[in-house]
């Protein structure tokens, strides 16, 4: 069985174009979406109506769940564009969507975690910035998870690790946001340093699942340039660098 995993596409679809071609030509069984689809200062109406006809395997992040609950008047740039630009058809397609997702049996599909939206995975955050997990740290969030392959997406960074119990946990990347910082719990980065879209094959083998990280090219320009052209200066720079921009 081979499983294509796409993640936190953030209305570039521009990216999500490019991701899907190459997913084709890899021949896949299977490809699923684990979740923050919409939510940029890009096209969000225009990637669900790609989207959706496709009726692909598709979990919730924790930017739908914002879009659905969250003021409308406290949201942030992103969430916003996404709430003034969807359809009410595809409202209700977001709001469908489950929090978690099992598939045949032994591969889990969570955005974050299994028990939360917004917590790392397999990342970290001290004072001191982000750093990888620690086996330790990694395998107290997978508590809840029973599954040979997991798959979480959120950190928008590229990573696996494999469990001592064999459990193999993976995030594919962002397809469509690069890099960002976050304040919680406390100020750090997510950068990939390169503006690729970011997705993962795995396989099931007699030896266990293999996994494939692919670094898509696609028109990040014209991303660029739409995001300059409605006014979100760090969206152009981030979508062309995969960096954030210095703070002035």
């Amino acid at each position: 069985m081979r499983i294509a995993a796409i993640s936190d596409i953030h209305g570039n679809l521009w990216a999500l174009d490019a991701v899907l071609d190459d997913i084709v030509k890899r021949k896949v069984d299977l490809t699923v979406n684990l979740g923050d689809i919409l939510s940029s200062p890009l096209k969000p109406r225009e990637t669900a109506e790609r989207l959706m006809p496709l009726n692909l395997p598709t979990i919730s992040g924790n930017h739908e769940r914002q879009v659905l609950e969250d003021d409308p008047a406290q949201l942030s740039v992103e969430d916003r564009n996404a709430y003034d630009h969807i359809t009410d058809e595809q409202r209700a397609w977001i709001r469908s969507l489950p929090k978690t997702l099992r598939i045949a049996d032994d591969v889990l599909l969570v955005h974050g975690t299994p028990s939360s939206d917004v917590r790392y995975f397999l990342e970290t955050v001290t004072e001191q910035g982000r750093r990888a997990a620690t086996h330790e740290e990694v395998l107290e969030r997978a508590s809840d998870a029973h599954a040979s392959l997991i798959l979480c997406g959120h950190t928008h960074i590229p990573r696996a690790f494999r469990l001592d119990d064999g459990r193999l946990i993976a995030n594919p990347g962002s397809v469509g946001w690069p890099a960002f910082d976050d304040i919680h719990p406390f100020h750090h980065k997510a950068e990939n340093n390169t503006p690729h879209a970011r997705y993962a094959i795995f396989e099931r083998t007699p030896c266990g699942w293999t996994i494939e990280h692919y670094a898509i090219a696609y028109d990040w320009s014209a991303a660029s340039d739409f995001a300059a052209r409605h006014d979100n200066a760090e969206w152009a720079y981030l979508l062309r660098t995969g960096r954030m921009p210095k703070k002035t």
